[in-house]
């Protein structure tokens, strides 16, 4: 019997950071297109969020950080993946 390998869809997100604090923590996470993410960490290339901002990936959020309310809504309004 062989594996299953199970292909992740395009529009899988994830919160990433922009704005930032004193401290240069982010105030707030946005969400990514997954496959950005890498690129943008190690390249320094920008991604958009799914609100529209335009950032490079600096930062990873940790469990319970702020989400973007715009990029929350709209992530929360997109079908689950492999749904049409």
């Amino acid at each position: 019997m062989s594996p299953q390998t199970q292909t992740l869809p395009d529009v899988d997100t994830r919160p990433e950071g922009t704005e930032t604090r004193g401290d240069d923590t982010p105030k707030m996470f946005h969400y990514v297109r997954k496959d950005k993410i890498a690129e943008s960490a190690v390249m320094g290339t920008m991604v958009v969020a799914l609100c529209g901002e335009v950032f490079p990936v600096t930062y990873a959020p940790k469990p319970g950080s702020p989400v973007c309310p715009e990029c929350k809504r709209i992530f929360e309004s997109m079908s689950p993946a492999g749904d049409d």
